[in-house]
């Protein structure tokens, strides 16, 4: 019976998650695969290298850089998350990823991005890190209104929490059939109807039509997903790690204090479910 991950996305909720897959690398705990979201894949890519406390360091370490992400990066570059900098000078130049750690490690690494002229969701394995890899990263990542589409493989796409938030379903269908799944909302949240349709609407409704339909369904979407999630937890065959309570921290908020709490509420309850996260996968 193969063992996945299941990784939500949330921006820098995903230090959350991080805290968790930090303490689950102390424990040398293995899956078979892993599929993240957006910063679901961003943050899980470290699991995969086996970089405990990667993601942190890196985020505290660029707060301040205006040529990696936040407003400021934006109205400089018109993304959020800067491309160059984020994608390829980063993991290569700052605070490398251990590509050959990556690469060797048998666990598969899914990503999820959504193709905004076809409305649907696209998978990817990720086998190495390179520049292209690391396109598909940015795909899986790119925030509508406040990221431009990222151009792969004749598709057009951004974010993959716009059309498959928490893909439990694709990846038991893929073959994973026991399955953590880590939130970054806690026991109870479910999504509303956005406020900021008009803004889809005047960002996408001539270009890219199917984005502005999705994000005005996304929370029926995302709230299916979560009623699945409960029904497959009382089947038994999924472990759900979600916070104690909301994180409090934006999606592209660097502020230090925020992003530490956030990592230590992770890694102090994965520290604490560890005996329920072993006897889950060894059954």
């Amino acid at each position: 019976m193969k063992t996945g991950l299941v990784l939500e996305g949330g921006g820098l909720r995903g230090l959350f998650t991080t805290g968790i897959l930090d303490a689950m690398l102390d424990e040398g705990v293995t899956v078979d695969g892993m599929i993240g979201v957006s910063a679901g894949a961003l943050f899980g890519c470290n699991y995969k290298s086996r970089q405990k406390g990667r993601a942190l360091r890196y985020n505290v370490m660029l707060k301040d850089n205006t040529d990696y992400m936040g407003w400021r990066t934006f109205f400089k570059t018109g993304e959020i998350v800067s491309n160059e900098f984020s994608y390829h000078i980063v993991p290569f130049e700052i605070d490398k990823v251990d590509c050959e750690t990556f690469k060797e490690n048998p666990m598969e690494f899914w990503m999820v991005a959504t193709d905004i002229e076809r409305g649907t969701a696209v998978f990817h394995q990720m086998k190495e890190v390179n520049h292209y890899e690391l396109d598909w990263m940015r795909a899986s990542a790119s925030m509508p209104v406040v990221s431009k589409p990222v151009c792969l493989d004749g598709k057009k796409m951004l974010d993959g929490g716009i059309i498959n938030s928490i893909p439990l379903k694709d990846f038991q269908q893929m073959g994973y059939e026991r399955n953590i799944v880590i939130l970054t909302q806690p026991l109870g949240y479910f999504k509303k109807p956005t406020k900021l349709r008009w803004l889809f609407n005047m960002k996408y409704r001539k270009t890219f039509p199917k984005v502005a339909e999705m994000m005005a369904h996304r929370h029926e979407m995302y709230n299916a997903q979560l009623r699945y999630l409960m029904e497959q937890e009382k089947l038994g065959n999924t472990l759900l790690i979600y916070p104690e309570k909301p994180l409090g921290i934006g999606r592209t908020e660097l502020n230090e204090t925020k992003m530490r709490a956030v990592h230590s509420h992770g890694y102090n309850l994965g520290r604490t479910m560890m005996p329920k996260i072993k006897a889950f996968l060894q059954q």
